[in-house]
């Protein structure tokens, strides 16, 4: 039975997280959770850790509903919780990487900043396939979220997956609807930029600098083109996106090899 590292970007306790586990056990994989000890949301590919008296610090957790599932919280990011598990932090090395489900979507190239995204990524350098799982629920999160209309895709995701060759990595935004109300996946395109904006302001309204700056956040959808991920969930329908792990462009720059 293939072993399932689950993983996020919004900490350990997060209940997306919770969900995500809970469906990978119900669709037959053998699951270990590593999740941040607190948010690391943003951390993108990064393996920063918090090294204390020469550690890492990891804390055994219990998931509800989900006894006998080993669940730890690491004070790292998933990028090098993912690593680690590479490098035999486990007794059995992870056949897959399961990231989410994040309370928003993750769209277009500001994929390379989501911490989400950022840990199937890092389990591709393994060899590891992945998908990463993200709710289009809006920038604040309701209060009941349809975590089970994300998770419930999994088996069918898992399948399509198998056939696909090691390593590749998916990215999956599911629209925040009840289950029947959802319809049928669809591949998309990365739109150039993702549907979250963010401007950065350095004066405040009399014109005068407040001494930082002030992050901006809006979500734009009606400007993207048709067929990409943020068109598709504007118009209500879950995507799925291949993504292309780190690589390399053989010649490209004219130089000698």
């Amino acid at each position: 039975m293939a072993l399932a590292l689950l993983t996020n970007d919004d900490g350990v306790h997060a209940p997306g997280l919770h969900a995500l586990a809970r469906a990978a056990r119900d669709a037959g994989l053998d699951v270990v959770v590593a999740a941040p000890a607190g948010d690391a949301s943003g951390a993108g590919g990064s393996v920063r850790c918090v090294v204390t008296d020469g550690h890492i610090g990891v804390t055994e957790h219990t998931i509800p509903g989900l006894d006998g599932i080993p669940a730890y919280g690491v004070d790292a990011d998933p990028g090098f919780i993912v690593r680690a598990a590479g490098q035999g932090w486990f007794d059995r090395t992870p056949d897959l990487v399961l990231s989410g489900v994040n309370p928003g979507a993750n769209t277009g190239s500001q994929v390379l900043h989501s911490g989400t995204v950022g840990a199937v990524l890092a389990g591709a350098l393994n060899g590891w396939s992945g998908i990463a799982f993200s709710l289009h629920c809006g920038l604040r999160l309701p209060e009941q979220p349809h975590w089970a209309t994300a998770t419930g895709l999994l088996g069918e995701l898992l399948e399509r997956l198998a056939a696909r060759p090691a390593g590749t990595v998916w990215s999956v935004n599911v629209p925040d609807v009840a289950p029947g109300e959802l319809p049928a996946l669809r591949e998309a395109r990365l739109c150039d930029s993702g549907a979250v904006r963010v401007r950065m302001v350095h004066r405040g309204p009399d014109g005068e600098r407040p001494g930082g700056l002030r992050a901006l956040v809006s979500e734009q959808y009606g400007e993207a083109e048709p067929g990409t991920d943020v068109a598709l969930l504007a118009a209500g329908h879950p995507t799925v996106t291949e993504l292309a792990p780190i690589g390399h462009r053989e010649g490209a720059t004219g130089y000698p090899a």
